[in-house]
């Protein structure tokens, strides 16, 4: 007795007696990676077969689904991909100019909105540029109200055209410093309460995101050209995809792609092609192809890789497709294994297979879009279902 015990119970209609005979294996399985038509004298068989695994099986087959989708039907090719962050929606903040890091109010993974503080860092040329723009003002006050007495005067004949020519140059020397020490002032960018400290140089993030990455730490002396803190929308990222320069030249934007990625081969998304490289990049012969990806629930993350389909030409009828791994050859049928009512259970559906459609297979009859299949573990699936084929089949009434 095996210790796994796999069993095929043929779910036949009502008033139906005796044992089917099982078909045999006489049909060679055909090799993967070309397009079949189904069997034109096979058809669907009058029963549709369920099978059992046992639960410690169940543990070692580690199965996953995916839902089969209605797709475009035009020809498609398939690339590597590699995920990014919007540049659009996207910023590295690091200090303006060199300061020591007081404190840290950000961490990595935090969402944060635009405006909001990242770090306290303390600047002496901060210092030294609020210094100037006070002084620069109470030199312009000063230089004003000699202007305003000198007019007085010269309303009264007390002084001369020369005299009042120099008072309002005076006035607009002075006018003109409080602008240049505003606009050093400006530099450091939105610098924060100045009442907290004149040296206080507060980092704001420039936009609405997450920090994906922070390289600061309190007491650090933070250099202008060393990156802090990195922010991006990761609502959405962006796909590049590696497509050679022959089929480049037929993908079209606004075209929806399948993406498959490699941490999760269960789940495919749809993607928009959003831009189409200028230039063949020479080492690889390819263009890059970029797709813009959502991400609502935040479990994609750049720098993912992925396996990209991309439509070619005119895409606009539609068809059912699956992931090329969950359709098995079983018996004279082509099937694909749909999780049962129960832990352990799986129904053996027939189906008519169609095209290779760049990593998923057209499914011609047996399977609307929507309905769950196993991809993960369908070949073994296969595996236990053709032993307990030879061991015969149990049927239920």
């Amino acid at each position: 007795m095996r210790a796994a015990i796999v069993a095929i119970v043929a779910m036949v209609g009502a008033g139906c007696s005796g044992k089917r005979e099982a078909k045999g294996d006489h049909h060679e399985a055909r090799e993967e990676g070309h397009d079949h038509e189904p069997d034109e004298h096979s058809g669907q068989p009058e029963d549709h077969l369920r099978l059992r695994i046992d639960h410690e099986m169940l543990r070692d087959l580690r199965i996953t689904t995916a839902k089969a989708e209605a797709r475009a039907a035009g020809e498609r090719v398939t690339a590597l991909g590699e995920l990014a962050v919007d540049q659009e929606t996207y910023a590295e903040v690091a200090s303006p100019v060199p300061a020591r890091v007081v404190k840290v109010l950000a961490r990595a993974g935090d969402l944060v909105e635009a405006g909001q503080p990242l770090a306290w860092l303390h600047s002496a040329e901060l210092g030294k540029a609020r210094a100037e723009v006070q002084a620069a003002r109470a030199r312009h006050d000063r230089a004003a109200q000699a202007l305003a007495r000198k007019r007085e005067l010269a309303a009264e004949k007390l002084v001369t055209g020369g005299e009042l020519q120099e008072a309002e140059a005076a006035a607009a020397t002075a006018a003109s410093e409080v602008r240049l020490a505003l606009a050093a002032l400006e530099a450091f960018g939105r610098s924060g309460d100045g009442a907290a400290g004149a040296a206080r140089l507060t980092l704001r993030a420039p936009l609405a995101g997450t920090v994906i990455e922070r390289t600061v730490v309190m007491g650090q002396l933070a250099d202008p050209a060393h990156t802090l803190f990195r922010i991006g929308d990761l609502s959405h990222l962006w796909l590049t995809a590696h497509v050679f320069e022959r089929d480049a030249m037929r993908v079209k934007i606004g075209g929806k792609a399948s993406v498959v990625f490699a941490a999760d081969p269960g789940r495919p998304v749809e993607a928009a092609i959003t831009a189409i490289g200028r230039e063949v990049e020479p080492s690889s012969r390819t263009v890059p192809v970029r797709l813009d990806v959502p991400n609502a629930d935040g479990a994609l993350r750049p720098g993912m890789s992925a396996t990209v389909a991309l439509p070619l030409g005119d895409d606009t009828a539609r068809v059912v497709a699956v992931p090329l791994t969950s359709v098995q050859r079983v018996g004279d049928h082509w099937v694909v294994f749909l999780p049962g009512p129960e832990e352990g259970v799986f129904d053996v559906r027939p189906i008519g297979r169609g095209r290779e459609l760049g990593g998923e297979v057209e499914v011609l009859s047996g399977l609307a879009a929507g309905e769950v299949v196993v991809v993960d573990g369908a070949f073994l699936l296969k595996a236990e279902s053709d032993k307990a084929r030879g061991e015969g089949a149990e049927h239920e009434h």
